[in-house]
């Protein structure tokens, strides 16, 4: 009887040895995977951030660019507003002095 506790104890302490063993690959295994999904993340996430500054840079040089049409747009109506008065203060002047 004797013989059979301390085989079914060895036994025991054997198959408790092994199943530490499993655990520990396994839990390897899942912070191997954490740490790759992790690392997955934040490159998606560097990307996404790129690309989201690439859309603003390229948002801000259209804004520019329309920014700089219409304010030369208004510059030359200003011109031409500004030399159709000065013609007709000349007309004006002319026709006083005849």
């Amino acid at each position: 009887m004797k013989k059979i506790f301390l085989s079914f104890a060895a036994l025991a302490l054997v198959a408790s040895v092994y199943s530490c063993r499993e655990t520990e690959k396994k839990a390897e295994d899942a912070a191997d995977t954490i740490e790759e999904t992790v690392e997955e993340a934040a490159d998606d996430a560097k990307n996404k951030l790129e690309d989201a500054a690439d859309s603003i840079k390229e948002e801000a040089e259209k804004a520019a660019d329309s920014l700089g049409d219409a304010v030369e747009d208004a510059v030359d109506g200003a011109m031409d507003d500004a030399k159709e008065k000065v013609e007709d203060a000349v007309d004006g002047v002319k026709d006083a002095m005849n």
